[in-house]
């Protein structure tokens, strides 16, 4: 079974391909998947008959007890029988459907491929979540085909409505199974339903459950997506609602029956929506003028019926209910496509603009009368033997007044089923008397006669094969008998027959009943019209549906309108007060807090002076107007927070601590650049008020919780376990590390994604145009027009020159004579030969560099490259590790770019960010998968130990490389955030005329020339 899904999933993602090569004519092919489905389950008939069916089970989740189980046996044989043939012949008649100029064929051919598969696994498992799975991907598939022609309005409401209604029912039923499977103690359905548990719960449970089925298989009140559905191809409609689609909730109302039905619930919502569906369906048919919606309202109808066969409980309503379940989708689906074949001939599918169609399509005319008559319920179709056995089944329980409800139901509804039968087939097929030119108006418009081409052969015959089956299968009663009798004998109750003549018996009497009210309602139709505008009913579903929505947009519009007002302090308050509500509340519920005697302070003196220095810091950051001292005394808080790591003797935690607060520290200085000095608007003291009572509040559930959540583990962590899981299973002695990047290297895998996500992030706030790695672009005639890094072999050379030629031309004599005066004495002569610190240095204004700060880079930037190497290749066994090592990296990189600017920043580091990301990235997964190569899981760590000469014995660890993965991410996010706030703000300001002096942006007059080569000449930002 597991094959076949799969096989279904490959030919739906071939079919675009194929439909691209083959034009229509691949259906032919794609329509081998549910062909090979057909072919398979008739191969298991006699297994399935004697109760052998196909079982197979994959574990899939087996800490949630979750497994791909699938069987075949009468019920979802049949079902599979239905959806795979009748969804073989769609997509043969899809392919002469279709004009060869039609687009988007490749996607609706895959999507119907799709959801044929979707539909075999929903019928075939056995496991109650996975049957959720696959609910909801025919769910999305079908949305999908009703709503092909995108290009319509009709299409897309139809769509959107048809999904919102089933994902709706989906996840009430999603509950009952959770809810259920609780009871039960597996979610096994065959082992649910032979022992079915019980209580309220379960109650409730059967009842959303019943919601999930009634929302599929558009029962009253929210029978409406169906009809409106009918905006999708013909051959959707022929699939999805005939065979397919609104029959999973009959299949999963008649699998959960033989264990339910006894339920005074479940019998309660089966007959009154079965019952109402049935008359209300056939009512609404009985109006409609396009032959569609008429068969339409007709599905809707017929679908209570058969909910009221399955659900009831009872053994011969069950049989009847199987039997009718096959015959509803042979004849409803013949009906379908030749409709489609009546619309592809004549244009038109309204009734009354039809006539002689019949005449000119003798052989649709006859295909049509075929299935209509099995659907009519006239001798010898397989729908008259399906109703023969369902008015026996309810006549034998008309000793309540529920079973006398029922019967009346079912009379009522199969004389509007032969009313509008008639009505459909006549106005399909039938000659109308003509009226003389004008004198019938239709919608304002005058009937003209629609010329009548004849249609390929191959839009005929699939339908006439399921017309000859719907007469084939009742001249042989007794053989469908034997066929679903095995799942009819898991209801309770006598057992009843499948017969093409049974006798002058009380069912017999109630069909010339039927028959006879449903020709009336035909011969008397214009006066059944007449009647019905005058009684119509004044409260549509539909139009409360559409009102509904309404009032739900405005609804979250004034929510959202309420609560998102672009109030961070608003935001974060309402976050702050549902942790003090839900955590604050759990702790007064009866939680003891420790006493004073039981709550150690400190252990040394020095830990409560670190404590101390990061609240008071946090106390005066909160209290501070100027934005630059908030960010400094935020940091100092830091610091401290890292001195307590330190003192607890975490020195990973401490030394990571600081380099976070570190580059934090020098990112939220590079934003302020762009921001007011002070905070813009102090709050007001009432504000304040409230805002210190917040804190306070959140302050003491955060200790208290701090206090007691130690206190009530009862197992014993697993961190206990760690230290030995390190050295044994990650090869190294440093804990924090191993956890990194062997332990929980998924976790890590996962936060590095969410760096590269914010590092993107971050650059497309900032730059505006295209995304590249440029940095240096140069005006020069001499030069090129742009330098991008890892094409031009020297990003400097341009600037070099610049500079070179500008101190050639300096006169020596005047401290503002050319750009080497005013240098601050950086610049300076050895032997004849010019020196320079930094190379960016020259194209800073004078008041910008600092001699002191440029020697001081140049001296321990590289040492500082060094530490971090050091801090990543010794980090598995002592403090450090990759992370750490990045930060260190990023760290020179700012102290390069504060001291020199821009232009040295792209000296410093010639690669693109987004390199540095994606490399380290995909080092950090390729690792992960070296493990499956040796025969272990994806991102386990594996160690080779060997005997180098000179070096000994080596020990090499495989996370080693997962670790300079992450190093080289936190690289690429430090200098893509470098580029983003430091050097693109920077161009940004020159561009405009602005410079930075003390965290406030100042204009630069334009009538003074700036004493060095302007950074505007050398346009140093990144193109994005």
């Amino acid at each position: 079974m597991t094959l076949l899904l799969v096989a279904h999933l490959v030919v739906a993602a071939c079919a675009p391909a194929l439909v691209s090569r083959l034009g229509r004519r691949a259906f032919l092919v794609l329509a081998l998947a549910p062909a090979a489905a057909l072919v398979w389950a008739l191969s298991w008939t006699s297994e399935v008959m004697a109760g052998n069916g196909p079982v197979e089970v994959v574990e899939w989740v087996p800490q949630l007890g979750m497994s791909l189980a699938f069987h075949l046996d009468t019920l979802s044989w049949l079902m599979v029988l239905l959806v795979a043939g009748v969804g073989a012949l769609v997509l043969v008649y899809s392919s002469a459907y279709f004009s060869a100029r039609a687009g988007g064929l490749g996607r609706f051919g895959g999507v119907l491929v799709a959801f044929a598969g979707s539909m075999l696994g929903l019928v075939t498992t056995d496991d109650m979540l996975l049957l959720y799975v696959f609910w909801e991907l025919t769910t999305v598939t079908s949305y999908l085909l009703i709503g092909h022609y995108a290009d319509r309005k009709a299409s897309r409401r139809a769509a959107m409505q048809a999904i919102i209604v089933t994902t709706a029912g989906g996840l009430a039923m999603l509950v009952g199974i959770v809810l259920i499977g609780s009871a039960a103690g597996t979610y096994r359905m065959s082992d649910v339903i032979a022992e079915p548990p019980s209580g309220t719960s379960v109650t409730v449970a059967v009842v959303l459950v019943l919601a999930g089925a009634a929302t599929k298989s558009a029962l009253v009140p929210v029978h409406f997506w169906l009809p409106a559905a009918m905006a999708a191809p013909t051959p959707v409609s022929a699939y999805l609602h005939a065979a397919a689609m609104v029959k999973a909730g009959v299949y999963l109302v008649a699998r959960f029956a033989p264990g339910f039905g006894e339920l005074g619930a479940w019998r309660v919502i089966v007959i009154a929506l079965g019952s109402w569906t049935l008359v209300h369906g056939g009512y609404r048919a009985l109006r409609q003028y396009d032959l569609k919606l008429v068969l339409a309202f007709g599905t809707v109808s017929q679908l209570g019926l058969l909910i009221l066969l399955v659900g009831l409980g009872t053994r011969t309503a069950a049989l009847a209910g199987l039997a009718m379940l096959g015959a509803h989708a042979m004849f409803k689906a013949a009906l379908f496509l030749t409709v489609g074949v009546v619309d592809a001939a004549t244009g038109t599918r309204d009734l009354r603009r039809l006539t002689g169609v019949g005449r000119a399509l003798p052989v649709t005319a006859t295909v049509a009368a075929l299935a209509t008559a099995s659907m009519i319920g006239l001798p010898p179709f397989a729908g008259f033997v399906a109703k023969e056995a369902a008015l026996e089944a309810f006549w034998r329980d008309t000793d309540s007044l529920a079973g006398v409800v029922v019967l009346v139901a079912m009379v009522v509804g199969s004389a509007l089923t032969v009313g509008y039968g008639l009505r459909f087939w006549w106005g399909a097929f039938g000659v109308k008397p003509r009226l003389p030119a004008g004198a019938q108006m239709i919608d304002g418009e005058p009937v003209e006669p629609h010329p009548i081409t004849r249609p390929s052969l191959l839009l005929v015959w699939p339908a006439g094969i399921l017309a000859v089956l719907g007469l084939g299968a009742a001249l042989v009663p007794h053989l469908g008998e034997r066929l679903l009798a095995p799942h009819a004998d898991t209801y309770p109750g006598d057992a009843g027959h499948l017969t093409l003549w049974a006798g002058l018996t009380p069912a017999f009497g109630l069909t010339v009943l039927i028959l006879t009210g449903g020709v009336l309602l035909f011969v008397w139709r214009a006066r059944v019209e007449r009647l019905q505008r005058r009684f119509s009913v004044p409260l549509d579903a539909d139009m409360v549906y559409r009102r509904a929505m309404r009032r739900l947009d405005d609804v979250a519009a004034d929510v959202t309108a309420y609560t998102q007002r672009g109030s961070l302090p608003l935001y974060l308050g309402t976050i702050l007060l549902v942790l003090v509500a839900l955590a604050g509340g759990a702790l007064m519920a009866g939680t003891t807090l420790p006493g004073p005697d039981e709550v150690r302070l400190w252990d040394t003196p020095a830990q409560l002076v670190a404590g101390g220095l990061a609240a008071t810091a946090a106390f005066l950051a909160a209290r501070s107007r100027r934005r630059l001292k908030a960010v400094i005394l935020a940091g100092i808080s830091g610091y401290g927070v890292a001195a307590l790591f330190l003192l607890h003797g975490a020195p990973d935690l401490a030394l990571t601590q600081v380099l976070v607060e570190t580059i934090t520290l020098i990112v939220f200085v590079l934003v302020l650049r762009r921001l007011p000095p002070y905070f813009s608007v102090r709050p007001l003291a009432a504000s304040r008020w409230v805002r210190l009572a917040v804190g306070l509040a959140v302050g003491l559930t955060v200790g208290g919780l701090a206090l007691v959540v130690p206190g009530t583990r009862t197992a014993v962590p697993i961190s206990v376990d760690f230290p030995e899981e390190a050295y044994t299973f990650g090869g190294g002695k440093n804990i924090v590390n191993v956890t990194l990047v062997d332990i929980r290297a998924w976790d890590t895998m996962g936060e590095i994604s969410v760096l590269l996500v914010a590092a993107t992030g971050v650059a497309s706030l900032i730059f505006l145009r295209r995304r590249s790695g440029e940095i240096l672009r140069t005006r020069d005639a001499g030069a090129p027009e742009s330098s991008v890094w890892g094409q031009a072999p020297d990003p400097m050379a341009a600037l070099r020159r610049r500079l070179a030629g500008a101190v050639a031309g300096a006169t020596p004599t005047g401290p503002t004579a050319g750009p080497a005066a005013g240098s601050g004495g950086v610049v300076g002569r050895e032997g004849g030969r010019q020196r320079e610190w930094l190379s960016g240095g020259r194209t800073l204004a004078p008041q910008r560099r600092s001699v002191i700060f440029e020697i001081a880079t140049r001296l321990l930037f590289h040492s500082m490259i060094l530490f971090a190497v050091f801090l990543l290749f010794a980090g598995h066994n002592a403090p450090g590790g990759g992370f750490a090592a990045g930060l260190v990296v990023g760290i020179a990189l700012i102290v390069r770019y504060l001291a020199g600017g821009r232009y040295e920043l792209g000296e410093a580091a010639p690669v693109h960010p987004g390199l540095l990301l994606g490399s380290g990235l995909f080092l950090s997964a390729g690792v992960g998968l070296v493990a499956l190569l040796a025969g272990g899981s994806v991102l386990q760590s594996v160690i080779i130990e060997l005997a180098v000469p000179v070096l000994g014995q080596v020990k090499l660890v495989t996370s080693l490389f997962f670790d300079i993965g992450v190093f080289l991410v936190v690289i690429g996010l430090v200098l893509d955030i470098l580029r983003s706030l430091g050097a693109e703000i920077d161009r940004q300001g020159e561009e405009t005329g602005l410079r930075d002096e003390g965290g406030e942006l100042v204009a630069v007059p334009p009538a003074v020339p700036p004493a060095v080569p302007p950074a505007g000449a050398l346009d140093g930002g990144v193109d994005r």
